[in-house]
C-alpha cells in the first residue's frame, strides 16, 4: 500500500512537472514567433563583393501539380538586389533520366537563360540515402561557399492538415530546442557552410543515414559552429496531399527519431490529449479537481494556444476557416499516439523507391528484393 501511494505521488509530481514544461514550451514558442519571425529586411544594401554566394541544391523526383511554380520561385529570387549578375546558382538534381521532372527542369532552364542554373541527372551511389545519392553531383559541382539544400515542395502552404502540423506542434518543438541551445535543423530547408561540411567528410559522410539532416547538424555543431533559425518561414506547397500520406510521413519521421534518440519514447506525453489526461489526473489527485473538466479546459487552452501560434507563423490571418483549423487540429492530435505506436510496431521504412531497416543510432540498411 505504501508503495502504491508513493507511485501515485510520483505520478502526480510528474504530471505537475509535465504541465510546467509543456506550457513553458507553448509560451516560449508563441513569444519567439511574435518577436522573431517575419522581420522586415534592412534596406541597407551590402556592397556586391561582400555578399556571400549561395549554391542552391534541389533534389527532385517525380512531378506534382505545383512543381514548376515551386521551382520557378528560385529562378526569380531577388538576391542580391543590385544591378549585377546574382551571386547564387540553382543546381537541379534528378536521379533518373526518364523522370518527368527532367522536362520541367529543361523548360525552366530555357525560360530563364540568364539564371546560373544547371541540371544533374543520374546521381551518384555513395550510400543508402537516396536523397544524398541524388544530390552528390550537384554538391560536387557547387561553386559557392554556402550550400542551401531545399526540397522541391518548399514554397507556399499545402493541405490544411499539414499546414496545421507545421505551424503548431512541429515549430513548437524546434523553437524550444533552438532557444535552449539544442540542435534543430530540418532537411527540408537548411543553409550550411560548405567548407565546414567538407571538414566533416562532405555529403558522402552522411549517406549511411536516412535522417541526414540531424547528423549533418551534429557534425557541424561538434566542430564549434552554431545554428540560427531564419526569420522568414520556409513554406510548403506539396500539391495534392492525402491524410494517409501525411500519416505515413509522420510515422517515418517518428521511426527515425526513436532510433536516433532513445528519449523519443517520452514523446507521446507531449501531445495534447495524452498530456491533458495525465495532467488532469494529477490535478485531481493533488487538488481534488474534477478530472474531466480539467481535461476539457486544458485541451481548449492548448487549442487556442496553437491557433495563436499558427497565425504568428503565417504572419497574419489563416488562408482557411476557423472550422477547418478545428477539424484539422482535432484529426492531427487524435493521430498522435497511434502514429507513435505504429512507428514502434515496424522498424522498417519506405522512402522514395526503397525500403530500409533502421538500426539503433540512426544508420540503416537497404532491404533488397531477392
Amino acid at each position: 500500500m505504501v508503495l502504491l501511494d508513493l507511485a501515485l505521488q510520483g505520478l502526480s509530481v510528474f504530471g505537475f512537472i509535465l504541465f510546467l514544461v509543456l506550457w513553458l514550451m507553448h509560451f516560449m514558442s508563441i513569444i519567439y514567433v511574435r518577436l522573431h519571425l517575419h522581420k522586415k529586411r534592412s534596406e541597407v544594401k551590402q556592397p556586391f563583393g561582400q555578399l556571400a554566394g549561395v549554391s542552391l541544391l534541389k533534389p527532385l523526383k517525380g512531378v506534382d501539380a505545383n512543381l514548376i511554380s515551386n521551382l520557378e520561385t528560385f529562378f526569380t529570387l531577388d538576391y542580391p538586389k543590385v544591378e549585377r549578375p546574382p551571386r547564387y546558382e540553382v543546381l537541379l538534381c534528378v536521379q533518373d533520366q526518364d523522370d518527368p521532372a527532367v522536362d520541367v527542369c529543361k523548360k525552366l532552364l530555357g525560360k530563364y537563360p540568364n539564371v546560373d542554373a544547371r541540371l544533374f541527372i543520374g546521381g551518384k551511389k555513395v550510400g543508402i540515402n537516396p536523397k544524398i545519392n541524388n544530390l552528390m553531383p550537384g554538391y560536387e559541382g557547387a561553386k559557392y561557399g554556402l550550400v542551401w539544400i531545399c526540397d522541391s515542395g518548399i514554397r507556399g502552404f499545402a493541405a490544411t492538415l499539414e499546414q496545421v502540423y507545421f505551424g503548431t506542434s512541429h515549430p513548437r518543438s524546434y523553437i524550444s530546442a533552438n532557444v535552449t541551445g539544442i540542435k534543430c535543423v530540418t532537411g527540408m530547408s537548411c543553409l550550411m557552410r560548405k567548407d565546414v561540411l567538407d571538414q566533416a567528410g562532405g555529403l558522402v559522410a552522411f549517406a549511411q543515414y536516412i535522417a541526414e539532416d540531424y547528423f549533418m547538424a551534429k557534425a557541424i555543431a561538434d566542430r564549434g559552429w552554431k545554428f540560427s533559425m531564419a526569420t522568414q518561414v520556409a513554406m510548403q506547397n506539396s500539391g495534392s496531399y492525402s491524410i494517409g500520406q501525411f500519416q505515413s510521413r509522420m510515422i517515418r519521421w517518428t521511426k527515425l527519431r526513436v532510433n536516433m534518440l532513445p528519449g523519443t519514447v517520452l514523446e507521446p506525453v507531449s501531445e495534447c490529449f495524452l498530456a491533458s489526461l495525465i495532467i488532469g489526473w494529477a490535478a485531481h489527485y493533488m487538488f481534488r479537481w474534477d478530472m474531466m473538466v480539467f481535461f476539457m479546459c486544458h485541451c481548449l487552452a492548448w487549442f487556442i494556444s496553437d491557433y495563436i501560434q499558427l497565425t504568428g507563423v503565417q504572419g497574419g490571418a489563416l488562408c482557411f476557416s476557423k472550422l477547418d483549423f478545428a477539424v484539422a487540429w482535432f484529426i492531427r492530435e487524435s493521430m498522435a499516439v497511434q502514429i507513435f505506436l505504429s512507428a514502434l510496431w515496424d522498424p522498417t521504412i519506405s522512402w522514395r523507391t526503397g525500403r530500409y531497416r533502421l538500426r539503433c543510432g540512426g544508420t540503416a540498411e537497404e532491404i533488397l528484393d531477392v
